[in-house]
């Protein structure tokens, strides 16, 4: 048995990850900044601490006793003035300086597909800064690059279940995604061995076009696609940034995944068409 740290276990790849450690037998601890929302995941814990990565004083303990530590730690929605910078860099530096301050042997990091060919947006460069320091360390490590997780494609079943899909460019453009359960499988065979950096991506490629048919199709809805022009967009992004940088970098991350190929290594098995089937059934319920 292992004893594990996952950080970001509220979100949607480490709880798959806390569940998938915990049928393999190991001991999980779980970081949480607010413990409440672990509730769908609990009975796959062993302990849970409270505690912030972007507070170093919250983690003096948070490693002690663990033989590793996962972490999707990342901010999408901005929230209390902090930046990428801030909790995609500093908040994983100050988790890694609390595990080897522990003597953790092994820290498994998700960070993002082509991301060391990426680090001109912001969102990415945070995550890059941070692998340089986790490779610098000494530490045993890996890497996890996926292309992208189902829940972010959820956002375009939610855009068709309201009636109209939003595509940028052409979208030809292709993508596969990864479940959160697929990906954790990985995650897990990282803390277990000797992998460095792995991109993946899930069974399924699909071009954008694909990907907005398919939710329609699920819905039983006639197609309502609009595609926005890419020069139109970036011009977006330059004004968005001018009011609130944290949003328009969002804006350019998305920009720059929907109008390049996102397309890494297959894994796993579950389909794209399945998770929208889901998504369907909860909104019946």
């Amino acid at each position: 048995m292992t004893r594990v740290l996952v950080a970001g276990a509220t979100g949607y790849l480490g709880g798959f990850v806390a569940r998938e450690l915990k049928a393999r037998g190991h001991f999980v601890r779980a970081l949480a900044r607010s413990p409440a929302k672990l509730e769908s995941v609990k009975d796959s814990l062993d302990e849970v601490t409270e505690a912030q990565v972007t507070q170093p004083g919250t983690l003096e303990h948070i490693c002690s006793g663990m033989d590793g530590v996962f972490s999707s730690i990342g901010i999408t929605r901005q929230r209390d003035g902090l930046t990428f910078r801030d909790v995609d860099y500093q908040g994983n530096k100050n988790l890694l300086d609390a595990a080897l301050r522990a003597g953790v042997g092994r820290f498994v990091y998700v960070s993002a597909f082509n991301g060391p060919r990426l680090r001109h947006l912001e969102i990415v460069d945070a995550h890059e800064a941070f692998v340089d320091e986790l490779k610098a360390s000494g530490i045993e490590y890996a890497v996890m690059r996926p292309t992208g997780y189902f829940s972010d494609m959820g956002e375009f079943f939610e855009m068709a279940r309201n009636g109209r899909i939003w595509l940028i460019g052409s979208g030809e453009n292709r993508v596969n995604p990864i479940h959160g359960a697929d990906l954790a499988v990985r995650c897990a065979d990282a803390i277990e061995g000797d992998l460095r950096e792995i991109d993946l991506g899930g069974p399924e490629t699909l071009s954008w076009n694909q990907v907005a048919a398919l939710a329609f199709a699920v819905l039983d809805r006639p197609a309502r696609v609009t595609r926005a022009p890419e020069w139109l967009v970036w011009a977006v992004v330059r004004l968005v940034r001018l009011f609130n940088r944290h949003q328009g970098e969002l804006l350019a991350f998305f920009t720059t995944m929907a109008t390049t190929d996102v397309v890494a290594p297959p894994t796993g098995a579950r389909t794209l068409g399945a998770y929208f089937q889901e998504l369907k059934g909860k909104e019946r319920a």
